[in-house]
């Protein structure tokens, strides 16, 4: 397919909610949309780097620069007949996973629109509905917190992610674990500890956690080594991982038991597929990590977490959690049993609607061949 146009679009949402983790709070959500266009069929993608660079280097600023004047060019007037053409082309530059897993999403979008497929057939699903958990961002006290979980609880979330930092972490999971002891728990640092903190998640080891989501440095591999080799309960590593070799790397060396994958951070969905076909084939499970997406990249991590390795819930909560109104539909709902159904129509399964995006956008870009 040649590819005529690219339209890039700087949005900014307002979550219903704040969203509060160890690296900043969030009020507001931006991110970068993409929407390819060749022979009268478009592909939408989305980039989920946010408007500071907290969870990694990636910004809106830099994704747009970074694609604007190095991706979309690669592609741009060029036939592409797979997505993995447009990370062939890419792979000479560095960096930048966010930026190039929305355009790649867009691609996979667009050629499951022109082949009629959805992602589910063209990755090999074999679940059509995903088990879901919520993450709870950090609360202003414990007495809300446990306040949020019932909530959530109430509205049929099975499994719960707490977000912790240094003086918010031990006394307030144990807390949650005795009012709901028999609640699939789990927690998520993004970072915050060093391993001079191991005495902190020795004490968790008797709280019945699914795991600990990465609490060393983003860039760690071998600290996460000896804190493993000292818990009983599995880490999780998040944002270490930014490909399969990394994967292969914190597996061998024993510096994590579970994976969280997000196709965003690794650098689309192509290697995110890579690192859970790598999994399943050591025995280590994996669940689908979460951004904030619109309903765009939401309908892409259900697609990706239909696969049969992902066997853990993951992190794609109901799209009434996020946003008052989104940008694209269907909305998707929580099912009764803790479930979200997957897409099963052409390509992601969604329909981007006009107004709303309009009512949004900050800035617009359109690049033709």
């Amino acid at each position: 397919m040649r590819i005529e146009q690219i339209e890039m679009f700087h949005v900014r949402m307002q979550l219903r909610f704040p969203f509060k983790t160890s690296f900043g709070v969030e009020f507001n959500r931006d991110c970068v949309l993409l929407c390819v266009r060749s022979e009268g069929i478009e592909g939408w993608g989305e980039c989920v780097a946010s408007s500071f660079p907290g969870y990694n280097y990636e910004t809106v600023g830099t994704a747009w620069h970074i694609l604007s004047d190095f991706f979309i060019p690669v592609i741009l007037g060029q036939d592409v007949d797979h997505p993995q053409d447009f990370i062939d082309r890419v792979a000479k530059f560095r960096g930048h996973q966010l930026a190039r897993a929305g355009l790649e999403m867009a691609l996979w979008d667009l050629f499951g629109h022109a082949s009629g497929e959805s992602l589910f057939e063209m990755f090999g699903g074999v679940k059509r509905k995903v088990e879901v958990g919520v993450s709870i961002g950090l609360q202003e006290d414990d007495q809300r917190l446990l306040e949020a979980v019932a909530e959530y609880m109430a509205k049929g979330y099975r499994r719960v992610k707490l977000k912790i930092k240094p003086g918010r972490d031990i006394e307030m999971v144990q807390r949650v674990r005795g009012k709901f002891p028999d609640l699939m728990l789990q927690v998520d640092a993004n970072s915050a500890y060093q391993l001079d903190d191991s005495h902190i998640f020795i004490a968790m080891d008797d709280q019945d956690l699914i795991l600990i989501e990465q609490p060393l440095a983003d860039d760690d591999l071998v600290d996460h080594r000896h804190l493993q080799a000292q818990l009983e309960t599995d880490i999780c590593l998040d944002e270490s991982i930014l490909c399969l070799r990394h994967a292969r790397q914190a597996v061998e060396l024993g510096s994590c038991r579970v994976i969280n994958i997000k196709p965003g951070r690794v650098g689309g969905l192509s290697e995110a597929k890579r690192i859970h076909d790598y999994c399943v084939g050591v025995g280590v499970p994996v669940w689908c990590g979460g951004m904030l997406e619109t309903n765009i990249g939401r309908a892409s991590n259900l697609a990706m977490a239909s696969l049969a390795g992902f066997t853990l819930p993951s992190d794609i909560s109901a799209s009434e959690r996020y946003y008052e109104r989104d940008i694209a539909e269907p909305s998707f709902c929580l099912n009764d049993d803790s479930t979200i159904d997957v897409p099963q129509d052409p390509g992601l399964g969604i329909q981007v609607i006009p107004q709303a995006l309009n009512e949004v956008v900050l800035k617009k870009e359109i690049f033709k061949d």
